[in-house]
C-alpha cells in the first residue's frame, strides 16, 4: 500500500497544491495504518495509535469526497472531457461504498465499538484491502481528470 502511495506522489507530485495535500495526508494514513498493524499488542489496547489513525482517516475521506473529486469534476467540465466525466460516473460509487465502509468503522471505534481484537484484526485488514483499492480509483481519476488536461491550454471564459 506505500508503495502505490509513493508512486502516486511521483507522478503527480507539484501537479496541483490541492492534490499534493491530498497525497501527503494518504502518505500519513498508510503510515498511521502500519504502525497500528505493525504494533506488537493488539491494535484495541493502543487507543491513541487507533484514535489517531481513525482522525487521518476521516479527513482524507472527507477531502477526497468534498474538495479533490469535486476539483477534478469541475476541471473536466471545464474541458470538455466527457470520457473523464463518464469514468468519475462509473468510478465514484465504489469509492463512495469504500467511504461508508470506513466511516461506519470510525463511527465504531468513537462509541467504543473496537475492543475485541481479533474483530478489530480482521476488520481493519479488510479496510486496509479496500483503502488499497480507493487508492488505485484515485489515481485513475487523477490520471484522466488532470493530467489529461495539463499540457491543454484553459479554455477561455
Amino acid at each position: 500500500m506505500l508503495e502505490s502511495c509513493q508512486n502516486a506522489e511521483e507522478r503527480w507530485g507539484g501537479v496541483h497544491l490541492l492534490i499534493d495535500r491530498w497525497l501527503q495526508e494518504r502518505k500519513e494514513l498508510v503510515h498511521a495504518y502500519a504502525a497500528i498493524n505493525s504494533s506488537p499488542q493488539a491494535p484495541s489496547a493502543n487507543a491513541e495509535a487507533l484514535q489517531h489513525f481513525c482522525e487521518i482517516l476521516v479527513d482524507y475521506v472527507s477531502a477526497g469526497h468534498f474538495e479533490v473529486y469535486e476539483q477534478l469534476t469541475s476541471e473536466a467540465k471545464a474541458f470538455g472531457d466527457q470520457r473523464g466525466l463518464d469514468l468519475a460516473k462509473q468510478i465514484y460509487p465504489r469509492i463512495e461504498v469504500i467511504t461508508e465502509v470506513a466511516l461506519a468503522f470510525n463511527d465504531r471505534c468513537d462509541n467504543g465499538d473496537c475492543h475485541d481484537s481479533v474483530s478489530l484484526l480482521d476488520e481493519l485488514k479488510h479496510l486496509g484491502q479496500l483503502l488499497h483499492e480507493r487508492f488505485e480509483l484515485e489515481d485513475c481519476l487523477i490520471e484522466v481528470l488532470h493530467n489529461a488536461h495539463q499540457q491543454q491550454p484553459a479554455p477561455a471564459l
